[in-house]
């Protein structure tokens, strides 16, 4: 049988760049996707120098061109996409300022990428999933995107409000279901997950190493038939919406 093949967005480095070690460590070919190809490409070259098999394309989520053109890439060179994990994400809020204050502009660049991304980066890459025996959509979102946390005064998160970001990721959540329920009867399986508080780059407070943060990605990707759809998990435990 021919090797399962993933793609993931937002690699080049954090949690994404883990996500792509593991999977290929399981004996998939993933595809490293990065904004900036040479970055991609040095990232992906890293993982072949540890016998992983990775290669690498350009794709920015923010860019209709840049996504449909991955999108012809990978259908000319492999006619399928076992896997997809939207992991490309951004974190803007100003956290000196509150809810009502953060300005439009950090509203509308966070669900470029955080929603409208990941909404037009399934879409394109969804014929090509269809193509596959057992197609996994993995959406990463976070435990800020519960609004039933954010509204229980015993929750972890009910003091930490980040809005343009909690938002999307609310709104990543959403569409996970929907898109689950639209494939609810195909072999294609949608699920959303929290990576954990992850200490990268882009959280520099995070608790979890990369590695844990990576995990349920990439269980999630791997689950087999009798696994769930329109879930929200971490780890393997089911989370509140």
């Amino acid at each position: 049988m021919s090797k399962k093949i993933a793609l993931v967005t937002g690699a080049t480095r954090g949690i994404g760049l883990e996500t792509v070690r593991q999977l290929a460590s399981k004996d998939v070919h993933v595809i490293l996707a990065g904004r900036d190809k040479s970055k991609a490409e040095d990232a992906a070259q890293s993982l072949r120098d540890a016998k992983l098999d990775v290669s690498s394309i350009a794709l920015d989520v923010t860019d209709s061109k840049s996504i449909a053109a991955a999108a012809k890439e990978i259908d000319a060179k492999h006619g399928k996409l076992d896997i997809l994990i939207n992991n490309a994400g951004v974190f803007l809020d100003d956290m000196q300022k509150k809810p009502s204050e953060q300005s439009l502009d950090i509203w509308r660049k966070t669900f470029d990428t955080n929603v409208f991304g990941v909404v037009e980066t399934t879409n394109a890459f969804l014929p090509l999933i269809k193509k596959s025996d057992a197609g996994r959509i993995v959406n990463v979102s976070s435990i800020l995107g519960s609004i039933a946390d954010h509204l229980d005064p015993n929750s972890p998160i009910y003091n930490f409000k980040v809005p343009a970001y909690d938002v999307s990721k609310s709104a990543v959540n959403a569409w996970t279901a929907h898109l689950a329920y639209e494939l609810r009867d195909t072999s294609v399986k949608v699920n959303t997950i929290h990576p954990g508080s992850v200490k990268t780059d882009m959280n520099a407070q995070g608790e979890l190493d990369v590695q844990t943060g990576a995990k349920s990605s990439v269980e999630m990707a791997l689950i087999g038939k009798d696994g769930p759809s329109g879930s929200f998990s971490h780890l393997g435990e089911s989370l509140r919406w």
